[in-house]
């Protein structure tokens, strides 16, 4: 039923020429070189450290791990961080 809702959604995206991540409420992730990170459409922090960063998601977590990670600004549903990323992981 989840893979039909999917294909549902999707269909409906590109009809109505809507950004899949807005109908299927995915994160939408801006990365500049390894430096900074912008990333959209995420539920909160779940953890924060100059190596680590966890935000939840609708559907998951996401894991940026790296060093001297700084969050430059955060709001509601966006967060901009700074700092040496290495690696940037999507956990269902």
């Amino acid at each position: 039923m989840r893979r039909l809702t999917r294909k549902w959604n999707q269909f409906t995206a590109k009809l109505l020429d809507v950004p899949q991540d807005v109908v299927l409420d995915l994160p939408r992730m801006t990365l500049i070189g390894n430096m900074q990170l912008y990333i959209e459409n995420h539920r909160g922090v779940l953890h924060f450290s100059s190596e680590l960063l966890k935000l939840a998601l609708s559907k998951g977590k996401l894991e940026v791990h790296g060093k001297q990670l700084v969050i430059r600004a955060i709001l509601t549903e966006e967060v901009f961080i700074e700092g040496v990323i290495d690696e940037i992981k999507f956990i269902p």
